[in-house]
């Protein structure tokens, strides 16, 4: 449907994780995020700026993201009318990269309309095949195996499908090992988050023997190549994540053979527009996906849960319960896992969950408001 955007707010918060969560690239502690509320008619949608407080996932930042949006993307997008949400898509075309910038946005635009429409946002995007999200977590690198042993054996006293656990060089092959010879069927999985190169292949060929669902990304960000030549190499299946920004990278890959399964992150690809037509294209050569996760809050990951209903999502991904990582969400009611380890889509317009704008004034430390002429 159409509609006009009449006013942006940004929303700059800061929120402590309950347990620090550390990959590869560094330990953090403490979340900086950016809320963007767009407005239209009375109605506000909200979307969720997914990068970290340092570009090291990627190029961008928090900081950097709110100059973006505050410089670039809010000017293009104020008094813009768009014949519907898929339009936004559009907004900052010209830039180079700053996806997650552009992503939070276009997801805002797309709750707007759910809202004016009356619709839960998993209807609007397409979604909803499926009325609960399989649930798997993502367990950070620890001090200790035994630590990481303790973390895996209560998310799966929580019911949760899956764990994930994080790789680098010295903490892999034993790790992994100790793991599986302490829960030798659960679904499991490593994501090294590009600490390796191709050099490596023989240590990576090594986890083959305990039969892990996947490796996600265990080379470059930026490479496709590699990964393929990496692939031929191992019996376990690559899942592509850093890398894969656009629907033209998936089809890449997938034609290289760079990968078997792959990650989709709302933020990473520039929002819903682009992470469906990835999934499209995945759909059509048989290649699964799951919603991978950049510690959100209750907003982006209500977010996630509407994409991950959408048809090829069948792999658990990284949505949890809001508890895992905060002691207060800033929505109301806080997401929950069912003890069978899924998540059930609410019927409630726009993303589903109501804003605790009494917590969210709270843990504010900025915001900038912007109207149309």
């Amino acid at each position: 449907m159409e509609f006009q955007i009449e006013q942006i707010r940004l929303h700059w918060l800061e929120m402590p994780l309950v347990h620090f969560f550390e990959t590869s690239f560094g330990r953090t502690t403490r979340r900086r995020i950016i809320l963007v509320e767009v407005s239209s008619g009375g109605v506000s949608g909200w979307g969720e700026v997914t990068c970290g407080e340092h570009p090291h996932y990627n190029e961008e930042w928090t900081e950097g993201a709110w100059l973006i949006l505050r410089e670039y993307l809010i000017p293009e997008a104020l008094g813009r009318k768009l014949d519907s949400a898929a339009d936004a898509a559009r907004i900052g075309a010209s830039l180079r990269g700053h996806r997650m910038a552009r992503g939070g946005l276009e997801a805002a635009c797309w709750d707007l309309e759910a809202r004016l429409r009356g619709v839960p946002l998993w209807k609007a995007i397409g979604g909803g095949v499926r009325r609960e999200i399989p649930c798997g977590v993502s367990i950070g690198i620890q001090n200790t195996v035994e630590e990481l042993l303790g973390k895996i054996r209560t998310e799966l006293e929580a019911g949760y499908q899956r764990i994930k656990i994080k790789i680098k060089p010295g903490w892999d092959v034993n790790t992994v090992e100790a793991v599986r010879r302490e829960f030798p069927d659960i679904l499991l999985m490593a994501d090294a988050n590009s600490a390796y190169t191709l050099a490596d292949a023989e240590r990576l060929k090594a986890l083959d023997e305990f039969r892990l669902m996947m490796i996600e990304q265990p080379l470059a960000h930026d490479d496709i190549m590699d990964h393929a030549r990496l692939q031929e190499k191992l019996k376990t299946p690559i899942c592509l994540d850093e890398c894969i920004r656009t629907r033209h990278h998936a089809e890449q890959a997938i034609g290289l053979g760079a990968c078997r399964i792959i990650n989709i992150k709302l933020g990473r690809v520039g929002g819903f527009a682009e992470a469906k037509a990835i999934h499209d294209a995945c759909l059509s050569h048989g290649i699964p996906v799951w919603c991978g996760g950049m510690l959100e809050s209750g907003v982006g990951r209500a977010h996630n849960i509407a994409m991950a209903s959408l048809a090829n999502f069948t792999l658990p991904g990284d949505v949890s319960a809001s508890k895992r990582y905060w002691t207060r969400d800033i929505i109301q009611p806080a997401v929950e896992v069912t003890p069978r380890g899924t998540i059930v889509l609410r019927d409630e317009p726009g993303f589903g969950y109501a804003l605790d704008m009494e917590f969210l004034e709270s843990v504010r430390v900025r915001q900038e408001i912007f109207c149309a002429p």
